[in-house]
C-alpha cells in the first residue's frame, strides 16, 4: 500500500473541505425576549369629564422570528472572520379607544415602520443587529470545523407604540378636540333645556361620529410619525460557538451558530433574551 499517496489524498481532502470565503443566508430566531403589554387603556387625550381618547397595546413572550445573512473569511491556520446581519421581530396588538358618555369605540392600529421591510400591519417590535466576529477554529477535522469566538455588535431597534409616543401627536388634532368638546356641550345643553330624547340622541350621535373621526385622524398621524421615527442605535457585543460543514469540491457549506449578546439599549417595555441561533447554508469558494 502506498502510504505516501494516502497521506497526500487525505491532505487534499482536508484542503478542499473548506473555503477561503463564503456567503450565506440563515434562519435566526431570538429566544427569551419579552415585551410587556398594558393591563388597561391609558388616557392620551382628556377632553372633558365624560370624553377621552385612550390607548392600549399588548405584548409578546417567547421566540422572535428572524432571518439573516453571513459573510465569512477563513484565515488559516489561526483565526476566521465572520460578518453577520440579523433581523428579528415580534408582533403585538394596539388600539385607540374613543370614550364618550354612552359608548366606547375601538380603533385597531396598523402601522408601517420606517427603516423596516414591513408594510402596514399590526405593530411590530423590530430588532436588527450587525455582528463582526473573530473565531478560533478547530482545523484538524476534514469535513466539520467547530469554532468559538466573539466580537462587536451594532444594535438597531424600533420604538414601542406606547402612551408616550401617541401622546406626542395629540396636538395635531387639537382643533378636532375643541370641536368635539363643543359637540358634547350641545348634548349637555339639550338635556338641561329639557329637549326631547330624540333630539338629545341625535346630538349625541353626531358627537360620537366626531369622536370617531378624531380617532381616525390620530391613527393617520400615528402612521406618519411611525414612518418618520427611525430606529434606535447602540453598541454592544457577543460571544458565540458554532461549526461549519463542507464536502470536498462541492462549493456549498452549512453552518450553525449559537450567540449570546450583551449590551445594547432597548425600550423600557422590552426585556431582551440575548440569545440567537443561526442555521443556514451558503456558497463557499
Amino acid at each position: 500500500m502506498n502510504f505516501k499517496a494516502l497521506i497526500a489524498a487525505g491532505a487534499l481532502l482536508a484542503s478542499q473541505s473548506f473555503a477561503i470565503i463564503g456567503i450565506g443566508g440563515h434562519y435566526a430566531p431570538g429566544f427569551g425576549t419579552k415585551m410587556k403589554g398594558m393591563d388597561k387603556p391609558a388616557d392620551i387625550a382628556k377632553i372633558d369629564d365624560y370624553t377621552s381618547i385612550s390607548l392600549q397595546h399588548g405584548g409578546f413572550d417567547g421566540t422572535m422570528q428572524g432571518f439573516g445573512f453571513k459573510l465569512w473569511v477563513d484565515i488559516l491556520p489561526i483565526i476566521d472572520v465572520e460578518a453577520t446581519v440579523n433581523f428579528q421581530f415580534g408582533s403585538y396588538d394596539a388600539s385607540l379607544f374613543v370614550n364618550s358618555e354612552k359608548s366606547v369605540q375601538e380603533i385597531p392600529l396598523e402601522v408601517e415602520l420606517g427603516g423596516t421591510p414591513f408594510g402596514k400591519a399590526n405593530p411590530k417590535f423590530v430588532a436588527m443587529n450587525g455582528d463582526l466576529s473573530i473565531t478560533y477554529p478547530i482545523t484538524s477535522l476534514p469535513i466539520i470545523r467547530p469554532y468559538i469566538g466573539g466580537g462587536v455588535t451594532y444594535y438597531l431597534n424600533s420604538f414601542v407604540l406606547n402612551q408616550k409616543f401617541t401622546s406626542s401627536i395629540v396636538e395635531g388634532v387639537k382643533q378636532g378636540v375643541d370641536d368635539l368638546v363643543e359637540a358634547y356641550g350641545k348634548v349637555a345643553d339639550a338635556k338641561l333645556n329639557g329637549e326631547s330624547e330624540e333630539v338629545v340622541n341625535q346630538k349625541l350621535q353626531a358627537a360620537n361620529t366626531q369622536a370617531s373621526a378624531i380617532g381616525e385622524n390620530m391613527k393617520k398621524d400615528i402612521q406618519t410619525k411611525a414612518l418618520d421615527e427611525g430606529l434606535n442605535t447602540s453598541i454592544g457585543g457577543h460571544v458565540l460557538v458554532g461549526m461549519r460543514a463542507k464536502l470536498p469540491i462541492i462549493p456549498i457549506a452549512a453552518y450553525a451558530n449559537f450567540k449570546y449578546y450583551f449590551g445594547g439599549d432597548y425600550p423600557s417595555e422590552v426585556d431582551p433574551g440575548n440569545m440567537t441561533v443561526e442555521v443556514g447554508v451558503g456558497l463557499a469558494i
